[in-house]
């Protein structure tokens, strides 16, 4: 292994997906990075950049995490956070 940096081949065990960084987005997915970056860091989530090779992707899941965690239901947001985070842990993903 050289010290070239991080290598753009995917570890073993490890899920790697190609994304597109937020300072490299043009078009309609700068305008949905701007959109769906969070309050507390500025920055738009993993979980969201994922779909940055096919940007309607990222708005329809954006909309989807938004219905499950903020609809109406029979779960509290605090209840849904913590199913949330143990089926994370359980999956060792970092949420």
């Amino acid at each position: 292994m050289d010290d070239a940096g991080p290598s753009s081949e995917p570890d073993e065990g490890v899920a790697w997906i190609r994304v597109i960084p937020e300072e490299a987005a043009e078009g309609d997915l700068a305008a949905l990075y701007d959109e769906h970056r969070t309050r507390q860091t500025g920055s738009v989530d993993n979980i969201l950049k994922i779909h940055s090779l096919h940007p309607e992707t990222l708005a329809d899941h954006a909309r989807l995490y938004r219905t499950l965690m903020y609809g109406k239901g029979a779960l509290s947001r605090s209840e849904r956070e913590v199913i949330g985070v143990v089926v994370s842990v359980e999956n060792r993903c970092h949420y």
